[in-house]
């Protein structure tokens, strides 16, 4: 005959096996919808139909393009006639172009050059939707489209990438010849991001959309100027960090103390870019009078 504490043993067990099992079927549930909603997580497109800013300046054009599977894409090109020099503005993962009008105009302002700035699939004006790949295509078409339809030389062209659009950025440039190249506030890798942000995930396993900058950035040979906020509550100031490190020369990392993510950049940030691409064409220059009299 069983003893009273054994018996009431057997249903604890029990009832902790229940328990555990449950416990890893809705964890595993959970990993199921993050999967599925994985796309809406990291793409948080605003159709221009929901919200659209009137264009900034009088200059500004519409323009689209076309990626290689003839998905049409929305830009809005700032010329700047006296300039053979041009900007491709890879933005965030919110709102669409619209939202960027002060940003652009400030570019072309201190810069002195052109600015084309696109929506991604699903964006405001653009046809489709946006996934990594699709992101990828909208700026190579944004691309091409600076280089055979305004002629200008691709090594006269600055990319730049905000946020999300620093994956776009980075992968443009380990596929053509360009300037420089600019990182605001950008990451590691997409599944870094979702790790810092959602620790009890296994990220870094399950997501599709990668965006690894860390592992191409090596194979990004021009100069690199990449900025980040201490401060960063999305994309924390380590993935700035380690961008930095792993980039090749020439290179700088502008620092803003305690800025958060959607804090708007400083006029430093914009004094000491102009002075990085002044320095590194210079530098550039030598090198090639240097090469020619070997």
């Amino acid at each position: 005959m069983k003893s009273p504490s054994q018996s009431a043993k057997k249903p604890r067990w029990r009832l902790l096996a229940r328990w555990t099992t449950l416990l890893a079927l809705s964890y595993a549930g959970v990993l199921l919808v993050m999967m599925f909603l994985e796309n809406w997580l990291v793409f948080r497109p605003l159709r221009a139909s929901d919200d659209w800013q009137p264009a900034p300046a009088p200059d500004i054009q519409d323009v689209y393009v076309s990626t290689a599977d003839g998905t049409r894409i929305h830009a809005w090109w700032l010329p700047k006639t006296d300039s053979a020099q041009a900007l491709l503005y890879c933005h965030g993962n919110a709102g669409n172009l619209s939202h960027r009008g002060g940003s652009i105009l400030k570019l072309r302002e201190i810069l002195q050059c052109s600015v084309l700035i696109f929506d991604y699939p699903g964006y405001g004006k653009s046809e489709g939707r946006p996934s990594e790949r699709t992101c990828y295509a909208a700026g190579q078409a944004a691309f091409d489209w600076l280089t055979k339809t305004q002629a200008i030389d691709p090594e006269q062209i600055l990319l730049y990438g905000g946020s999300l659009g620093g994956g776009i950025a980075v992968e443009l440039a380990c596929r053509n010849p360009y300037r420089a190249l600019v990182l605001a506030k950008t990451f590691t890798s997409l599944p870094d991001v979702a790790q810092d942000l959602h620790p009890w995930l296994p990220a870094r396993w399950l997501m599709r959309n990668r965006c690894d900058n860390l592992c191409k950035i090596a194979s990004c040979k021009k100069p690199v100027f990449i900025t980040h906020g201490t401060a960063d509550s999305l994309i924390p100031f380590k993935h700035g960090q380690a961008l930095f490190a792993a980039a090749n020369e020439p290179k700088e990392f502008f620092v803003l103390e305690g800025g958060d993510h959607n804090d708007p950049l400083p006029p430093q940030f914009f004094r000491a870019l102009t002075r990085f691409l002044e320095k590194a064409e210079q530098g550039g220059q030598k090198l090639a009078k240097t090469r020619g009299t070997g």
